[in-house]
């Protein structure tokens, strides 16, 4: 029997490796929705080749362009209520991969009508952990991190507890601008933000990777997913990007997770949960093992990793004002309204206004108060950067 799968965001880069997964084994599978914002071509192409019925695009101008083609065998829709519209029962599997904040609606929104949701959307584990957790339970959704690093650790955790758990180290890359001085960082051009040394990815995880605040991201998702606290999550930047996790036990034991920097191998694993599939990777690199060359983070050069040591482990706003914020400076970064040290220098400024200090006292509440809170975080960085 087919398996029934939804990609949100299936013209990412996640979506993308993905759909090549699925090619391999197309007998296999029922591609029953995809979305994307603005690629309304790509869509169409994979559309077109898996027989799917359902499409969302969610913007204005591409959806027009979409229903222009009057497409008569595909639904296509503007918008994630029509989620209830495309599903009468649960299907077997979705890939959440949206990137930013825009995939926090989608992936609240979908988990009752899946029975496994595969999560790579940062931000909405970032900002929507709280009831993403409650809504698995409610709905009996099973769930699957999909980062590299946050996949090894759910892969070794298996028949393992979370209490026995010391130290967890997530590996770094240390970004495309590892061996760029800091004092170059003012001149950096968006080509070179986006030009990672070891992954492809679109262009804001990119710039994330560049300024490492997605390894802040991370910590706090492993926090959350892993229900730990900070004071047993650390960064260790790795270049090679070989090893992607390594977990300290109470019992004095280590596991060391690595496997080749191809997002493919934890999607494929994702998807193929205890199913024993084999995927093809190269054999054992005993090269990258021999000069594994891990050290701690230069804070000086990547000051957002400064950002951890404020975090607390009781539930809070912070997370949420950070994630918020990060992303319309990226944006701005990329559509070059800001300079490339303006992004974290930015995000401090605003996190120390009382305004935002106080907010933080808050517990985290539902998607349009996360909604309201990302129009003043805009209005506030507007406000500072015209100064």
């Amino acid at each position: 029997m087919k398996k029934k799968i939804a990609i949100l965001g299936s013209t990412g880069s996640i979506g993308k490796t993905l759909i090549k997964i699925i090619k391999e084994s197309k007998k296999n599978f029922d591609v029953v929705l995809l979305t994307a914002d603005k690629n309304y071509k790509e869509i169409l192409k994979q559309a077109k080749h898996f027989k799917v019925k359902n499409l969302i695009i969610t913007n204005e101008k591409s959806f027009r362009e979409l229903k222009k083609k009057k497409l008569s065998k595909i639904n296509i829709f503007n918008n994630y209520n029509s989620f209830n519209n495309i599903f009468k029962k649960k299907i077997d599997y979705v890939m959440s991969s949206i990137s930013g904040i825009d995939g926090l609606e989608p992936t609240l929104k979908i988990i009752k009508h899946t029975k496994k949701i595969a999560i790579a959307n940062k931000e909405a584990i970032i900002c929507g952990w709280h009831i993403i957790k409650k809504d698995l339970k409610k709905y009996k959704t099973s769930f699957v991190p999909v980062d590299s690093e946050h996949f090894s650790i759910f892969y070794a955790l298996h028949g393992n507890k979370i209490s026995n758990i010391k130290k967890i180290y997530l590996t770094a890359s240390g970004g495309p601008l590892n061996n760029i001085p800091k004092e170059s960082f003012k001149n950096i051009k968006i080509s070179e933000a986006i030009k990672h040394p070891n992954w492809k990815m679109g262009k804001k995880i990119s710039v994330d990777s560049a300024t490492m605040m997605n390894k802040v991201f991370e910590i706090i998702e492993a926090k959350k997913i892993f229900d730990l606290d900070y004071n047993k999550l650390d960064i260790l930047v790795h270049p090679s990007s070989y090893i992607h996790a390594i977990i300290k036990f109470k019992d004095g034991m280590i596991k060391i997770v690595a496997h080749d920097t191809n997002m493919k191998i934890p999607i494929f694993n994702s998807l193929y949960d205890n199913q024993k599939k084999s995927i093809r990777s190269n054999l054992l690199n005993i090269q990258k093992l021999n000069s594994l060359n891990f050290k701690k983070v230069d804070t000086n050069k990547f000051p957002s990793i400064k950002i951890i040591k404020t975090l607390q482990n009781k539930e809070s706003l912070l997370e949420t004002i950070i994630v918020l914020a990060n992303d319309e400076l990226v944006n701005l970064f990329l559509l070059k309204k800001l300079i490339f040290t303006d992004i974290y220098n930015v995000l401090q400024k605003l996190i120390n206004m009382k305004q935002f200090i106080k907010l933080t006292k808050n517990k985290p509440g539902n998607i349009n108060s996360t909604i309201i809170l990302k129009e003043l975080v805009r209005k506030k960085i507007n406000k500072i950067i015209h100064q």
